[in-house]
């Protein structure tokens, strides 16, 4: 069963609208002209290899380039696009992404039933290193601490790094803990965690062949 979702999340201040697919492969969505849909985006971080199909176009290219990187190495295929209110600020346009995706992820994974739950991931960046730990508990929460000291990296404000983080646990409904544990360059140290906590999500969602709910109450709630 091809695990796949498509959310739109519209309101006052951005419209987003995203296709995924966990296991790769083509988005066969009849939507999926989602740039027909939100007039003003285009191409922008794309890559069509290696079965999978990613186009990211926030409007922020930062945020892009790091939510191309966490889908190439988790293994989804994703279209994403969004029209923000960027003349005010990057927040609700970084937020509304990291939200819907999590609504998307959530909705792509379906019951937690048969999967190996946990995971882990580390990824180095040149002289950055940063560790990934997630729980698909159905219990949101995150810590992240990843030591940023710029203001902005290109158009994302740094403090909107950890928070796209956990708004994306929010709504996916996962347990996340990522911390940069080295590393001087900022932009080595965000690209690092998002690659983290691809491969940690990676191994989370991979199946174990079983059937059951991998908790020992019997549900995750």
């Amino acid at each position: 069963m091809v695990r796949a979702a498509f959310i739109e999340r519209n309101t006052n201040e951005t419209k987003v609208a995203i296709a995924l697919c966990i296991d790769g492969g083509d988005l066969d969505f009849p939507e999926n002209k989602l740039h027909k849909k939100i007039e003003g985006t285009a191409e922008h971080a794309s890559q069509h290899t290696g079965g999978q199909t990613v186009t990211v176009d926030s409007g922020i290219g930062f945020l892009d380039h790091m939510l191309h990187a966490l889908a190439k190495h988790s293994g989804w295929s994703l279209e994403l696009r969004c029209k923000g209110d960027l003349h005010i600020d990057d927040h609700h346009t970084a937020e509304d992404c990291a939200l819907a995706l999590g609504t998307a992820f959530a909705t792509a994974l379906g019951e937690i039933r048969g999967y190996k739950r946990f995971g882990s991931g580390f990824a180095p960046l040149d002289e950055a290193l940063s560790r990934a730990v997630v729980d698909l508990s159905n219990r949101p929460h995150a810590v992240v601490e990843l030591g940023l000291k710029r203001e902005k990296i290109g158009d994302l404000s740094c403090e909107m790094i950890p928070h796209v983080l956990e708004s994306f646990a929010q709504n996916a409904g996962i347990t996340m803990h990522v911390d940069c544990l080295r590393g001087f360059n900022d932009h080595h140290r965000a690209e690092s965690a998002f690659k983290a906590l691809a491969i940690a999500l990676k191994e989370a969602t991979s199946r174990t062949g079983k059937d059951d709910v991998p908790s020992t109450k019997g549900v995750l709630r």
